[in-house]
């Protein structure tokens, strides 16, 4: 292969490239227009909220748990050396509200109900279904896409508040419970150190932020796949790897973003 091809083979890679980026960002602004009109349609919103939220609530609660479970073992065996131990409360709820609830859920979030929506969509897609509502001059963004939209970022904070407050339990169970920390200092401690805008608030942003990136590819991926199994199936696929990704980049982001004001 020449030197010409290969200039050739990645000019043309980087120009699909740049049209892919160009496509999702005239979508995500579509959808982003059609956000306050599709929600006048309630019924379809309630509905993909059960589907996103409520499905997807047994993974996120017994996660939070198990995580608080582990923070509460390793925040005690470290907090010990510098006598600190009384301080595995605020330890426990800091790690889970400005970081492990956002990210953990959004990371289990694209896992269960981003690939969902990636499948339903991209089968509807595989079985012309969308074809047929451009035939028929109705609108599939507006008619399915939109309100799988905004369920999304409804759901992902509830989801994330759901992590955050079963994970501060789980740590209860294993510092109090198990341990036999005063729990008044587990308690009193996490009351006077978590700061409602600057610690809770800053998870809430997260979490939405989130929200709109999972279900933003996923709803984009799904949108995009090829109309065949294989297409359908490397949809999913692509909708994991790219939202987790982006969840973990955005986090650096708004973390460093947050720590500067």
């Amino acid at each position: 292969m020449s030197i010409l091809n290969v200039f050739a083979a990645v000019g043309a890679a980087t120009r699909r490239q740049l049209a892919a980026m160009g496509y999702a960002a005239r979508l995500f602004g579509r959808l982003l227009w059609l956000a306050p009109s599709a929600a006048r349609r309630f019924g379809l919103i309630r509905d993909q909220i059960h589907f996103l939220g409520n499905h997807s609530l047994s993974i996120i609660t017994v996660s939070g748990l198990f995580v608080g479970f582990v923070l509460g073992l390793q925040g005690y065996y470290t907090l010990q050396r510098y006598g600190s131990s009384e301080a595995l409360g605020l330890l426990v709820a800091l790690s889970l509200v400005r970081e492990l609830g956002p990210v953990v859920t959004a990371l289990l979030f694209a896992g269960r109900a981003g690939t969902a929506l990636t499948a339903e969509i991209g089968l509807m897609r595989a079985g012309e279904q969308l074809v047929a509502m451009e035939i028929m001059a109705v609108d599939p963004v507006r008619r399915i896409l939109a309100p799988r939209f905004i369920a999304g970022v409804v759901a992902m904070p509830v989801l994330a508040a759901v992590f955050s407050a079963v994970g501060i339990v789980g740590g209860w169970l294993v510092g109090v419970v198990m341990i036999g920390i005063d729990p008044g200092s587990f308690w009193g401690q996490m009351q006077g150190g978590v700061d409602v805008w600057a610690d809770i608030g800053n998870g809430v942003i997260k979490s939405v932020v989130f929200g709109f990136a999972v279900t933003f590819m996923a709803v984009l991926q799904g949108y995009t796949a090829s109309p065949t199994p294989e297409g359908v199936s490397r949809a999913t696929t692509r909708t994991v790897v790219v939202a987790s990704l982006m969840v973990l980049g955005l986090d650096f982001l708004l973390t460093a973003l947050m720590f500067s004001i």
